[in-house]
C-alpha cells in the first residue's frame, strides 16, 4: 500500500515519529495508502528549513517570484488527467466535476497570484511643507495555511498562492481526509524551481500537526477554512500569539426565489447550487425561500429533477453526484435527516442511502435530499449539514424573508433570484452575508473579496486582499522641507 510522504525542504520525507493514517476511498470505503501522522517535530523541521529559505525568496524579485508560480500553474496543468482521478478518488466527487472545477480553478488560482503580485501597488501621501509618506509592504516571514477536504487542491492553492507570491515561505497542511492532490503538488513545485523550505507540505491530524502549526512562535500567520468551532479555538490560541488570521469558516446559505424570477435558469442553477460536490461546498444554499406564488410550481419541477438525478461513482460519466467524503460524515447527514423529521419535516425525495454494487457496495452515497415543512428557526434549518440536504420555505413579504434568511449564526453567502432591479439592490443591501449572488451562482472574480460575516468568518480572501493580509504595511516619511 502507498506510503504518502512530508514535502519539507525541497524532499519528500517521512514523519519523524513513522506514524501513519488511513486514507480511505470514498467511493469503496476501503483504505487505499497511508498518510503519515506527523506532529511539533515534523513542524519544527519545516519551520526550520523555512527559515532558511525566506531571505532567498522574500529578496528575490518579484518578477522571478512571479516566473516560479507562473510555471507551477503550468506543471499542474500539464498534469492535469493526474490531478483530476487523484482528486475525483481521494475526495469522491465525480471525475467530471474535479476536470471541470476543481484542479482548473487551482490552476487559475496560481496563475492569478502570479501575475497579481507584479500589479500590486501600495500608497504614497503628501504633506504639504513636509514630504512624502510611502507605504512599504513585506511579506511577514513564515505563514501557516490549513485547508479543508471539500474542494482539497482548489482551497489549497487558493492559499498558498498569494501567501508565496508576496514573498513569504509557506507551512501548509491538507485536510488528513484528501491528502493526494496537496502530495503531488510538491513534485510540480520543485520542478518550477522553487528553492527548497520555500513550501512545505505536512500531513496528519488537526489535533496534532495542525495545532502545532497554529502555536509555532515563528509561524506569524494562520490562514484557515473549516469548521467554525475549529476556528473559534485558533481564534482563541493565536490571538494571544498576535499572529494574523484569516478564518473562513460555516456557511447557511439562503437561496431566496421571488416570483418573477425567471424561472428555467433559477431552477437549473438551483439545482447545482443545492447538490454541487454533494452539497459539501461551504456556499451550497441549503435553505431555498420560495415566493408562494410559486411555491407549488418550484417544489414540483424542482422535486422531479432531484429525484431523477444519477448518485454513482465518480468514474461514471452519467454521474451528477458521487461519495461523501467519508463514513462519520455520512452518518452526521443521516443523523440530520431523521433529526428533521422529528422537528415536523416532510422528505419530498432522498434521505436514504444509495445502495451500489460491486467495487462500490460500501461507498458513502446518499440520495440527495428535499424536505419541506420545517420551522425556519429550528435545528435543521440553523445548524450546517454540508451534505446534500435543502429545506424549502415559503414566503409573502421581503421583510418576511429577511427576517428568516438572517436568522442563523452564519452570514457567508446569498443567492437571490429576481427581475426586478430595485428589489435586487435592496435584497443584497439587506442581506447579512460576504457575498450575494444575483440571478446567479458561484460566479467568481478572482479580483473580488471573498469571506463571510457573523460567525462564518473573519477577514477576506481573493484579488488585493490576499495580498495585503499576507504583507505588513510599513510607513516612511520622507521629510524634505
Amino acid at each position: 500500500m502507498e506510503k504518502l510522504a512530508n514535502f519539507i525542504d525541497g524532499k519528500y520525507v517521512a514523519p519523524i515519529k513513522g506514524q501513519y493514517i488511513d486514507n480511505f476511498e470514498p467511493a469503496t470505503g476501503k483504505v487505499y495508502s497511508l498518510i503519515p501522522n506527523s506532529d511539533e517535530e515534523d513542524v519544527q523541521m519545516a519551520v526550520n528549513a523555512a527559515e532558511k529559505a525566506f531571505p532567498i525568496w522574500s529578496k528575490m524579485s518579484t518578477e522571478e517570484r512571479s516566473a516560479i508560480l507562473v510555471r507551477l500553474s503550468e506543471g499542474i496543468a500539464a498534469r492535469m488527467d493526474e490531478f483530476v482521478q487523484a482528486e475525483s478518488k481521494d475526495n469522491g466527487k465525480p471525475v467530471s466535476l474535479a476536470a471541470h472545477v476543481d484542479i482548473p480553478r487551482a490552476v487559475s488560482n496560481f496563475h492569478f497570484f502570479a501575475t497579481a503580485i507584479t500589479h500590486f501597488s501600495s500608497e504614497s501621501h503628501y504633506m504639504d511643507g513636509i514630504g512624502v509618506n510611502f507605504t512599504l509592504r513585506k511579506p511577514l516571514g513564515i505563514v501557516g495555511c490549513i485547508s479543508p477536504w471539500n474542494l482539497p487542491l482548489y482551497l489549497f492553492s487558493w492559499k498558498i498562492a498569494p501567501a508565496l507570491a508576496a514573498g513569504n515561505c509557506v507551512i501548509a497542511k491538507p485536510s488528513e481526509i484528501t491528502p493526494y492532490t496537496a502530495y503531488l503538488l510538491g513534485k510540480v513545485a520543485k520542478e518550477a524551481g522553487m528553492p527548497d523550505g520555500v513550501l512545505n507540505i505536512l500531513h496528519g491530524l488537526g489535533g496534532s500537526v495542525g495545532d502545532a502549526i497554529v502555536k509555532h512562535p515563528k509561524i506569524k500567520a494562520i490562514s484557515f477554512t473549516g469548521g467554525t468551532k475549529t476556528g473559534e479555538y485558533i481564534a482563541r490560541t493565536a490571538a494571544p500569539m498576535f499572529k494574523k488570521l484569516s478564518l473562513e469558516l460555516g456557511g447557511k446559505n439562503p437561496n431566496i426565489i421571488f416570483a418573477d424570477c425567471n424561472f428555467e435558469e433559477m431552477l437549473s442553477t438551483t439545482l447545482r447550487s443545492s447538490f454541487a460536490n454533494q452539497g459539501q461546498i461551504c456556499l451550497c444554499g441549503s435553505r431555498i425561500f420560495i415566493e408562494r406564488p410559486i411555491y407549488e410550481k418550484f417544489k414540483e419541477a424542482f422535486v422531479n429533477k432531484v429525484a431523477a438525478t444519477v448518485v454513482s461513482y465518480p468514474s461514471d460519466p452519467q454521474a451528477k453526484l458521487g461519495a461523501v467524503v467519508s463514513e462519520p460524515h455520512m452518518e452526521k447527514i443521516l443523523s440530520y435527516i431523521e433529526l428533521a423529521k422529528k422537528e415536523g419535516g416532510t422528505i419530498l425525495t432522498g434521505g436514504v442511502k444509495e445502495q451500489l454494487e460491486g467495487d462500490y457496495e460500501k461507498g458513502y452515497f446518499l440520495r440527495p435530499t428535499v424536505i419541506e415543512g420545517l420551522a425556519f428557526d429550528c435545528r435543521t434549518n440553523q445548524e450546517e449539514i454540508f451534505g446534500p440536504v435543502v429545506t424549502l420555505t415559503p414566503f409573502d413579504t421581503e421583510e418576511e424573508v429577511l427576517a428568516m434568511a438572517n436568522s442563523t449564526q452564519y452570514g457567508l453567502s446569498a443567492t437571490i433570484w429576481t427581475e426586478n432591479l430595485t428589489r435586487a439592490h435592496r435584497m443584497a443591501d439587506e442581506i447579512q452575508a460576504g457575498i450575494v449572488w444575483v440571478n446567479c451562482w458561484l460566479v467568481r472574480d478572482l479580483r473580488t473579496p471573498f469571506g463571510g460575516v457573523k460567525a462564518s468568518g473573519v477577514g477576506r480572501e481573493g484579488g488585493l486582499e490576499a495580498l495585503r493580509f499576507f504583507t505588513e504595511p510599513k510607513n516612511v516619511l520622507i521629510k524634505y522641507y
